[in-house]
């Protein structure tokens, strides 16, 4: 099992009912993983846009394959929403692909 580390979300008033509690327990910790995959996605994201000013093609097409499956990761479990998955998507590897034709 995979674990997380979150904050507690704590508001001016604190469950009462123990379904109440879990249901707090499990948001925490899905924002955590949600966060961590954006996070993740963001750094794959820069990493292939420092590769592509850098002309570095090999790290560039390595990043960008790790990004699009990261990406389609995240908008399977609708942490993304479809459009802006290809968005993101769309716009990367038309920067990739302008230095692999060079």
């Amino acid at each position: 099992m995979v674990e997380y580390n979150f904050i507690n979300i704590i508001s001016a008033t604190m469950p009462i009912k123990k379904s109440a509690e879990k249901a707090l327990r499990q948001s925490g910790v899905r924002a955590a993983r949600n966060r961590s995959a954006k996070e993740n996605i963001s750094y794959l994201l820069k990493q292939c846009k420092k590769a592509v000013e850098s002309k570095d093609t090999e790290k560039a097409k390595d990043f960008l394959a790790r990004a699009i499956k990261a990406i389609d990761k995240a908008t399977q479990k609708k942490m993304l929403k479809k459009n802006s998955a290809a968005r993101k998507k769309s716009g990367i590897a038309k920067k990739v692909n302008a230095i692999l034709k060079k």
